[in-house]
This record gives structure tokens, C-alpha cells and sequence, in this order.
């Protein structure tokens, strides 16, 4: 779907296959030269009670008078619309269109264009995606929407700003859908392989900087923990580094490191079989690595940014790591392994320690954690957990300004007890209490020379049930806290 933005005089003549209007609550569409037979008819509406415009209400005419479109939209929306009212209401809006044979159409708002602009992208994409690549036949009874027009009323050019806020958008929505078809794809297909090969590819197309170290590589490192976990895969693991740099050589960057157990079985510690195939969800955090850098590299910020992946499958075969077995991390550092299915903060640990070398301005991970996460926040908020509050309130502020919202949680040194173990440094579980925070205090230790926070995205990431699929979440939180570290 292509995204575009122009000025208009006089919109309601428009010829389009549909033009949609947004009608804030109690009020008529003013500030429009032909708006007069618009308002009159809105009132109509009202009065026969076929429309009210409340948030996120539609009405379908077809070929009214005095509207050049053939199909016209009224989609109510709040008095003072706020990010989430403007949201529900374009959420209503792609929900119509994506019903109609409509080949392109034109969203008008007489107000709010830099917010529309900002959020159009991102809600037509995700109304609009569908899973197709291991079906045989495509599913479709409507002709795709393929170009959406936003009209900036009056003048002789959109606004720089709106301009720049959908260039922006756009960039943010074809980086979710990458992490939604990756997250998606089954784990026969989206093997580690396959994510250092995704890698690869979207460093060539963008001109980014991208190595994949294999198990020897990482064996000659050091990277014990990380290499236990895959030791019970026959998918050989890979350790993948991309690189953007869009400011001076002597800027140091920020890290993104992304967990990517592309299926995860548990291990030893073998999970029930029930929804176990949601596992191949268990690649999210990577996945929002590889999105957040297909937006960065189109935006183009004056930013430096490292991309850490560490990607293995975690299975249960006679080579499996055991539970009761300690490895050496890439750190030095001793682990117990009580519980072979946390094995996510196995290989985050190793990759954090490897994220010192850049001496980073901050490290970010991302990871489908634990499902003590997913117990304390629900599908809402990912959890955050760091303990710089600057760090804390940037994460915080760009999950908000996203409607991507992340919840901040404690991070104090007397859980990390938990983690005590009579025969390595550490453990790498804690018990039931606290499971999420106790995960978040074992990855901190490993973490210590540098601005780091934690995402868990276990709730986040995916949708269960009828509506199972990836949701692309946290790529838009990641990019704007990218971007308000470049400004």
C-alpha cells in the first residue's frame, strides 16, 4: 500500500474510488469551501439516527450529491480526539474500506493532519496484512487498497511536517510487517539460517554492515551459555551483528539485542503440549530487531545503531543441556541451569556481554522472557525493567507517543537472591516469585558497564486464539526511542 499526502482546495470534489471524512463528535465539518451540503447532510443523518459521530462510528453512502467520490465514509470521531480516538477512528475506517472494491482512497480531517499523517501508516497496514507465504492459495474476496492519499486542506502543499510524519510512519509500518511475516513464518521455516540470511539481505538492500558468526566462531569466543542452549538442536546457531551508522565514527552507538529461540520446546525441562506451537512466537525479540532496522535504515537518522541476535532452536535431544549442568558464559561467570526452559536469558547473557565492546550509549534487549511477564502486565504493556530512570523515562515516553506502551517494574538487587546457587555464580532461574523481575536481575549482572534495559515482550509480541499472529510490537517503541536519541 502506497502512502501520499497533497494539498487540496476543494477535497470534496475529488474523484476517487473512496473519499473518507472524519466528523468530530457534536460539531460540523468546517473549514472546508464546499463543506455547506456536507454539513447539511451530516445533520440529516443525525436526525433520521443512521449516524452519530462518536468515536470510531461509520456510515457508507454511495454516490451522494455534491461529492465527486463514488463512495463516501462518515467516521465519527472525538470532540478533542487524543492518539487513541484518532486511532479507533482510522481502525474503523480500514476495517470499512478493507469490505469494499476500493483501489485507492482519500482520507480527509479539516484537523489533527500531523497526527493522521502519523498514524495512518501504521493502523491500514496492520488492518490490512495477511498471512499468505505457506498457504497454497492466497485468501482474498476484495481488490487490495493500494494507494491511501491523505488531503491537507487549503494551501498550495502539505505541511512539511504532516510530510515528514508520514515518511516516517511508513518507514515504522514495512518494519513491523517484516517482524509480523518473520515472527509468523512456522519454525521449519524461520530457522536461525534463515534469520541471519533476513539479516543479510536488508543490510545489502540498505547498505548497512551485517556478520553472522557460527558455532565455531563463538565457540573460540567464549560464548558458552549461549552455545548450551543450542547444543540440543541439529539447526546449527548464529550469532548475528548488523550495523547502521548515520553518525560520525567516534559517536558511539546504541545496541538493540534481540532474543531468537526460533522454536522453543523447553529443552529438558519439556513444556506441556498445549498452544506449544505458539513457541515459534519464542523468536519475537528478534525479529523486532530486524523491523526496527528495516525503519531506521529508510529514515536515516544521525544515529549509530548495533543490531545483536542470537539465534538458536531449544530442543531435547541426548546432546541437550541438562538441568543441574553450570557453563561458563562469554563473561567468565558460572551458570546453574535449574530449568533447561529458561534458556532465553542464556544467550541474552552472552550477547549483552558482547554488546561491551562498542561501548554503547545504551543496550536495549528485547525478548519473550518469561510468562510471569505476561501474568503481571497481560496483552497491555511490555515490561520494563532497567535501573537508569533517564533510560526508563525515554522507553517510557516512546511507548506512548507509539501506542506501543511498555510499564515500568522493579529492579533491586535483593530479588537477585533468588538467583544464589551452591555451585556456580548463578542460577539461572529463582523460583515462581517475582519470575520476570528475578529474569530481568540475571541479565543485569551481565550488563553492568553500560545504559541497559530490559523489554519483555511475552505478552506483547503475539495474539492467541482467532486472532493468533505476531503483531509486530515493539518496533514502533524501539524506532521513536532511536529517534529521539538522534534529535
Amino acid at each position: 500500500m502506497k502512502f501520499s499526502i497533497s494539498a487540496v482546495k476543494k477535497p470534496l470534489q475529488i474523484k476517487t474510488d473512496a473519499l473518507v471524512v472524519f466528523v468530530p463528535e457534536g460539531r460540523e465539518v468546517s473549514g472546508l469551501a464546499d463543506a455547506d451540503a456536507l454539513d447539511d447532510l451530516i445533520a440529516q443523518l443525525a436526525v433520521d439516527g443512521d449516524f452519530k459521530a462518536k468515536p470510531g462510528s461509520v456510515v457508507l453512502l454511495h454516490r451522494p450529491a455534491a461529492v465527486g467520490a463514488q463512495r463516501l465514509l462518515l467516521v465519527g470521531l472525538a470532540a478533542k480526539p487524543e492518539l487513541r480516538d484518532w486511532k479507533k477512528s482510522l481502525q474503523a475506517a480500514a476495517n470499512m474500506l478493507k469490505t469494499l472494491p476500493v483501489k485507492q482512497a482519500h482520507l480527509l480531517a479539516v484537523n489533527g493532519l500531523d497526527t493522521l499523517a502519523e498514524l495512518t501508516p501504521g493502523v491500514f497496514s496492520e488492518v490490512f496484512y495477511r498471512y499468505d507465504t505457506t498457504r497454497s492459495v492466497e485468501e482474498t474476496d476484495t481488490p487490495e487498497l493500494a494507494a491511501l492519499h491523505l488531503c491537507a486542506v487549503g494551501g498550495d502543499a502539505a505541511p512539511p511536517s504532516a510530510k515528514n510524519a508520514l515518511q516516517q510512519a511508513e518507514a515504522v509500518a514495512i518494519g513491523v510487517r517484516l517482524t509480523r511475516e518473520l515472527a509468523n513464518l512456522p519454525a521449519n521455516y524461520c530457522t536461525p539460517a534463515y534469520l541471519a540470511e533476513t539479516a543479510k539481505k536488508l543490510a545489502k538492500t540498505h547498505d548497512l554492515t551485517c556478520k553472522v558468526l557460527g558455532r565455531a566462531e563463538m565457540e573460540k569466543l567464549g560464548m558458552g551459555s549461549f552455545l548450551a542452549v543450542a547444543q540440543g538442536s541439529v539447526q546449527p546457531p548464529q550469532f548475528i551483528v548488523l550495523e547502521y551508522r548515520g553518525a560520525g565514527k567516534k559517536d558511539a552507538p546504541h545496541v538493540l539485542v534481540g532474543k531468537g529461540v526460533t522454536f522453543d520446546t523447553g529443552g529438558i525441562s519439556l513444556k506441556p503440549g498445549a498452544e506449544m506451537d505458539e513457541m515459534k512466537f519464542d523468536m519475537s525479540g528478534a525479529a523486532s530487531v530486524l523491523g526496527a532496522f528495516e525503519a531506521i535504515a529508510r529514515i536515516k537518522p544521525r544515529i549509530n545503531v548495533i543490531g545483536l541476535i542470537a539465534a538458536t532452536e531449544n530442543m531435547p535431544d541426548g546432546g541437550a543441556v541438562k538441568p543441574g549442568d553450570v557453563v561458563t558464559s562469554l563473561s567468565g561467570q558460572t551458570i546453574e541451569i535449574l530449568n533447561t526452559d529458561a534458556e532465553g536469558r542464556l544467550i541474552l547473557c552472552d550477547a549483552l556481554t558482547y554488546a561491551a565492546r562498542y561501548k554503547p550509549q545504551s543496550v536495549v534487549d528485547i525478548a519473550t522472557l518469561t510468562g510471569a511477564c505476561v501474568i503481571a502486565l497481560g496483552k497491555v504493556n511490555s515490561g520494563l525493567f532497567t535501573a537508569d530512570d533517564a533510560l526508563a523515562e525515554a522507553l517510557l515516553q516512546a511507548g506512548r507517543a507509539t501506542l506501543d506502551p511498555c510499564w515500568r517494574m522493579p529492579l533491586e538487587s535483593d530479588y537477585a537472591e533468588a538467583l544464589k546457587s551452591n555451585f556456580a555464580d548463578v542460577a539461572n532461574i529463582g523460583g515462581r516469585p517475582a519470575g520476570a523481575i528475578t529474569a530481568a536481575c540475571f541479565l543485569w549482572r551481565f550488563a553492568k558497564d553500560y545504559r541497559w534495559a530490559h523489554l519483555d515482550i511475552a505478552g506483547t509480541a503475539w495474539n492467541s486464539g482467532a486472532n493468533k499472529g505476531a503483531t509486530g510490537r515493539p518496533v514502533p517503541l524501539l524506532v521513536r526511542y532511536l529517534l529521539s536519541q538522534a534529535q
